[in-house]
Formats: C-alpha cells, sequence, structure tokens
C-alpha cells in the first residue's frame, strides 16, 4: 500500500510503538509523542523515529500527513483535536495494521467482554483445522507488529478505544459477543460506547451477532448446540463457544476441528483462571473482571459457596443494580482499593455484609482464614486495577503469587 510521507504516532504504549516501528521500517518520516516523560524511546530513536515525550504541543502537526492514535489516547486529546480543526485523518493502529496486512482475510471480535477468550478460541480453531493464522490486536499483540505469511487468516480483538477510528476496515466476519456498559469513564455515556463498537459491522461480509440483541447477521446464544463441550467453565463461555463456533462455520472450518479445539482449550490468563486448589478451596483468578456484568457472569459460573474480592478504581458505574442481584451463594464480600466506598454504599443499601480489606493482600489473608473445603475464592473486582496496579494482568499476578505463597 501507498503511505504518507509523515505521519505523527500518538501515544508511545504497545500499540503506538508497534505503529513507529512498522512505518519507520517502509522509510516513513515518523514522528512519534507521548504526553509523559517516562517513556523508554531507545528501540524508537535506533530505527530512525524522532521521538517527544512529555509533550502534547499542537504545533507537532505541521508537516504531518497523517495522525496515528494509540487506543490509549482520547480523542479530546489536544493533538488529536487539533488534526481534525485541520483536516488530516486519524486512524486507530488497527485502521493502520489492517492497511498493511491486507489483502489477507481479517476476523474481528469484539463485545464488553470475552473478547480475548473467543479470538484465542478461533486461533486454536485454525490450528486445529490446520490452517494458519495470527491472532492480534487487544489481545496483546499489535496488529502492525504481525508478519503472517500470506495465506493466514488475522484474528483480531478490536476494543471500542480501537475501533473509534476505522475508516475502511473490512471484515470477513465481525463478531459481536454482547453490549453492556463499560469504559463510562472514556466514552461519556452508554450511547457512545454502544456506538463504537457497533462499527466492527460496518463493513463486515458476515456478522456473528447475539440473539438477544435482535441485529442483523447470524445468531448465537448459550444453549446453542456445539460439535463439543468446551472445557472452560461458564455459561458465558459456552455463549463464547457458540460465536467462535459459528465464526468458524462461516470460514469453512469441519465441526472436527472446532470440537477438537473445544475440548483442549483451557481459556486465557486472568479469567476464570483457576490458580490453586488448596485444602478443598478453589483460588480463582478473574482479574480482568473490570465491570459488574462480567462480575455477575463469573459469579454465575459457580454453585459453590463464593468469597468475592471486589474493587479497584472505578469507570463511573453504578454498582446498585449488581449488589441487589448478588445471588445468595456469595457468602462474604472482602473490598479493596479506592472504589470500597461506593460499593459498601450499594451492599449497604442492598443489605448486604461485607468486609473492608483495603488490599488485594489483606483480602486473601481473610479469605484463607473464612474459606471451607468445597468453597471458592474468587477475584473479580468489578473495576480498574489504577489505583493500586499498573493493569489487570499485575493485579492477577499479584493475587497468584499470594495464593501460590499459602502454606
Amino acid at each position: 500500500m501507498s503511505l504518507p510521507a509523515s505521519v505523527l504516532v500518538v501515544g508511545l504504549a504497545r500499540s503506538g510503538r508497534a505503529a513507529a516501528l512498522a512505518l519507520a521500517q517502509r522509510g516513513v518520516r515518523v514522528l512519534a509523542v507521548d504526553r509523559s516523560p517516562d517513556v523508554d524511546a531507545s528501540r524508537l530513536t535506533d530505527a530512525g523515529v524522532e521521538v517527544r515525550v512529555g509533550t502534547e504541543e499542537v504545533s507537532l502537526l505541521h508537516g504531518m500527513e497523517l495522525v496515528v492514535k494509540s487506543p490509549g489516547v482520547p480523542g479530546e486529546s489536544p493533538l488529536v483535536t487539533g488534526a481534525r480543526r485541520r483536516g488530516l485523518p486519524v486512524w486507530s493502529e488497527v485502521e493502520l495494521g489492517w492497511r498493511l496486512l491486507r489483502p489477507r482475510p481479517f476476523v474481528g471480535v469484539t463485545g464488553t467482554k470475552g473478547k480475548t477468550t473467543t479470538t484465542e478460541l478461533l486461533g486454536a480453531i485454525f490450528r486445529a483445522a490446520g490452517r494458519p493464522v495470527a491472532v492480534g490486536g487487544n489481545v496483546g499483540t499489535p496488529l502492525t507488529s504481525l508478519e503472517p505469511p500470506d495465506d493466514a487468516t488475522v484474528v483480531c480483538e478490536l476494543s471500542s478505544f480501537q475501533l473509534e477510528d476505522v475508516h475502511e476496515l473490512e471484515l470477513e466476519v465481525a463478531v459481536l459477543l454482547n453490549l453492556q456498559p463499560d469504559h463510562l469513564d472514556r466514552h461519556g455515556t452508554f450511547e457512545r460506547y454502544r456506538a463504537a463498537k457497533l462499527r466492527i459491522l460496518e463493513r463486515a461480509r458476515h456478522r456473528v451477532v447475539p440473539r438477544e440483541l435482535g441485529l442483523d447477521g447470524i445468531p448465537f446464544a448459550a444453549d446453542d448446540e456445539l460439535p463439543a463441550e468446551p472445557r472452560i467453565p461458564g455459561a458465558h463461555n459456552r455463549a463464547n463457544a457458540a460465536a467462535a463456533t459459528a465464526a468458524a462455520r462461516v470460514l469453512g472450518i469441519d465441526d472436527a476441528s472446532i470440537a477438537e479445539a473445544l475440548r483442549a482449550f483451557a481459556g486465557v490468563p486472568h479469567r476464570l483462571e483457576l490458580v490453586r486448589e488448596r485444602d478443598g478451596v478453589r483460588w480463582v483468578n478473574d482479574s480482568i473482571a473490570t465491570n459488574t456484568f462480567a462480575v455477575s457472569r463469573g459469579v454465575a459460573a459457580y454453585d459453590a459457596p463464593l468469597h468475592l474480592i471486589l474493587g479497584g478504581s472505578p469507570k463511573g458505574e453504578d454498582f446498585g443494580p449488581f449488589a441487589r442481584e448478588l445471588p445468595g451463594h456469595v457468602r462474604s464480600i472482602l473490598l479493596v482499593g479506592e472504589a470500597a466506598d461506593g460499593l459498601a454504599a450499594a451492599l449497604e443499601a442492598a443489605g448486604r455484609q461485607y468486609t473492608r480489606a483495603g488490599t488485594i493482600e489483606a483480602a486473601v489473608a481473610a479469605a484463607a482464614g473464612a474459606a471451607r473445603p468445597g468453597d471458592v475464592v474468587l477475584l473479580s473486582p468489578a473495576c480498574a486495577s489504577y489505583d493500586q496496579f499498573r493493569n489487570f494482568e499485575e493485579r492477577g499476578d499479584t493475587f497468584r503469587r499470594l495464593v501460590e505463597a499459602l502454606r
């Protein structure tokens, strides 16, 4: 594809760094910018990328023909709004990655929850069928860093942040898993969040959509008949498996290969991950559950008595409905992090008991003392992690380390 002569990359986390390197390797003049002064840009500068950190000066747009925006950069960023005022195109890293990788067929997966699991499951189905596949996007590997063979299918997880700035992205199959309020601190309203998610359907040849949403496409539901029962637990994971099965069938993959993958796929870390069984107590890491919708699905995956660890940094969600609908098998609730006050108020209004643990360390210690054989201790926070951790992975890793250290 033909690329602009000069590109401004805004945001130098994983996606931004990958985009800047991919462009520089193709002879584009790249100016890479991040508002944080603490960015390690040595690899970029070695590749010939000009780097500016600790600034969002709009003057940096001078001479640029395109802006590539990392998903963590809000649309209200001075450089992004300045680019739009000047009529400069603004692409997400996904848009750039798709343009660099076409004409390979793309499968896109989005939804409030279940994206990573379904994306990785689709990758496993392709591999079981002996078909070349590359898995990337929000799942952790930026599209602009992929170098798949020419005959590979690209399966990519797409977040609402990545879908905000797609323009020509075309998908062979678009999978929409579910839609519930999330990231309201970024999008402002559920309507804006929903609109970003639905962009995945705009130029898709085939659409796989939840039956209950009533959208045009191939419907799926958790109670669909599958070629095999999935190894991963929970009704929500059965729905993820149904969506992946529908997408795989559209792409001509046989049921025997789908069944093989469903039986073998053990899931993804931090998503109902069984960390340990100790003295008959199962300890489960669901750190990815950063909203109440995800927690409700995780809680419903178990019928044993539950000790639930909740809290972190709030995302603007109303905890009231969640607190009122918590089932009776949730025997104890341990609150951590900045959202503890909001969660406590909602639980008190719902007549539910709780304990303020404060930290993951204290919550694990309290749960170890309270849990009995047959119980489940579930870290499923309903909140982001940024008050005490860099990301949900670090939070889940900390939980895992503490649990493995229990004597």
